[in-house]
């Protein structure tokens, strides 16, 4: 996650500049239940309105989150499929604020009435994140469902009216980025307090749609409406955080941004971004399935590392027997092609590698979803990598 607001923030009011430093352990996304209500265009689990066999059951969740705490995770995202259909869901969410985590609830909202916000406040998550792909119409077909914007929007008053803080998460495609103004206009008019927008990442049904994902130029007009946007909410003292995810080319972007606009400040920010130090995945988050199988982030599904009811969820993380993860906690990871040309290598890291692995077979060439030219990031120029889909791993662990 690109922490855009604050990064801004540097702009108004530095901070010292210190060395990267990685998490104790990982953000841990964590897929409870694999079941939903909807049938979301871009789902990267997959999830249908059916019982899936052979999740985790409450016993050895309790069992996994020690593990997890052993490990010195500061973070549990509770999602799915949709975490609220899980019955013991809020069994799980007390015990995860019991034993310390910042936990944070994933959900679609269309289940959130006001009896369930109650339980939701009562728990205290310390966020609660809801998507939208678009206003009305727009977001029932991503979700597959008449009445879903309406039903999730309904959910996010609920929770704010009980003093939850609550995210808007939009995933942008070449077929909904028009909306992205508005949906900044919802998330002010309803008083949300974060503002996430994703990048379409191939995985799941987001793969078989990934020729829907927003172009380049489409993207860096969106980038900039949002980091104008964003800057004048801090100008205006809005307490509102705005990020954004699955394309770290977002923070060089920044950065060219500031160069033009506060040319005084951006060698100052350039120096941040950098000790950020871009994709995390492998090393900074995690994610684990329903059945407890461990990835590298939540789009890796296809590639497991190994199973929490086999082997302690520590152990599998420190694990760099393993070639990908011991690609990714590599550090300067090595990348290949535009990637490994860039001069801001140090500042987004190689970006999303799931995306580079889908389209070529090879987890370390360039991503293809990168929006930078080749003038701007000082490569020398060099054709795009084919475009041949990923057609298997001896990981695989979920037929797409």
């Amino acid at each position: 996650m690109f922490r855009l607001t604050q990064f801004l923030r540097e702009l108004r009011a530095p901070t010292p500049v210190g060395p990267h430093r990685d998490l104790p352990g990982p953000v841990v996304i964590w897929n409870l239940v694999r079941r939903c209500n909807l049938k979301c265009k871009h789902c990267y689990s997959i999830s249908a309105d059916v019982d899936f066999p052979g999740e985790l059951t409450t016993a050895e969740v309790f069992r996994v989150m020690d593990d997890i705490k052993a490990a010195r995770s500061p973070v549990l995202i509770l999602s799915g499929g949709e975490p609220l259909l899980r019955p013991d869901i809020f069994d799980i969410s007390k015990r995860a604020v019991d034993l310390g985590f910042y936990t944070a609830l994933s959900s679609n909202g269309t289940l959130i009435d006001a009896e369930l916000a109650g339980r939701i406040a009562d728990i205290g998550y310390d966020y609660v994140g809801v998507s939208l792909d678009g206003l009305g119409a727009t977001h029932d077909r991503f979700r597959g469902r008449e009445g879903a914007f309406d039903a999730a929007l309904a959910g996010l008053r609920e929770c704010g009216r009980r003093g939850v803080k609550t995210g808007l998460r939009f995933t942008m495609t070449q077929d909904n980025h028009h909306q992205l103004p508005d949906l900044i206009d919802l998330a002010v008019a309803e008083g949300i307090d974060k503002f996430y927008l994703s990048h379409l990442v191939y995985a799941g049904r987001g793969n078989k749609n990934r020729g829907d994902d927003a172009t380049w130029n489409i993207t860096r007009n969106a980038m900039t409406m949002l980091f104008d946007r964003a800057w004048q909410a801090l100008e205006r003292g809005e307490d509102r955080e705005f990020v954004t995810g699955n394309n770290d080319a977002d923070a060089v972007f920044l950065y060219f941004w500031a160069r033009e606009r506060f040319p005084e400040k951006a060698d100052h920010l350039r120096a941040k971004l950098a000790q950020w130090g871009g994709n995390a995945s492998g090393v900074n988050v995690a994610n684990i399935d329903n059945l407890g199988d461990v990835h590298p982030d939540t789009m890796w599904w296809h590639y497991s590392l190994g199973n929490v009811r086999k082997r302690p969820f520590g152990e599998i993380w420190a694990d760099t027997s393993d070639p990908i993860m011991a690609g990714l906690k590599a550090r300067p990871r090595e990348i290949s092609g535009r990637c490994g040309a860039c001069a801001y290598f140090d500042i987004c890291g190689g970006n999303t590698r799931v995306r580079a692995l889908r389209m070529t077979g090879d987890a370390f060439a360039e991503d293809p979803a990168c929006y930078l030219d080749d003038a701007e990031i000082g490569a020398a120029p060099a054709p795009r990598v084919e475009t041949t889909p990923y057609r298997g791993h001896k990981h695989e662990a979920v037929a797409l």
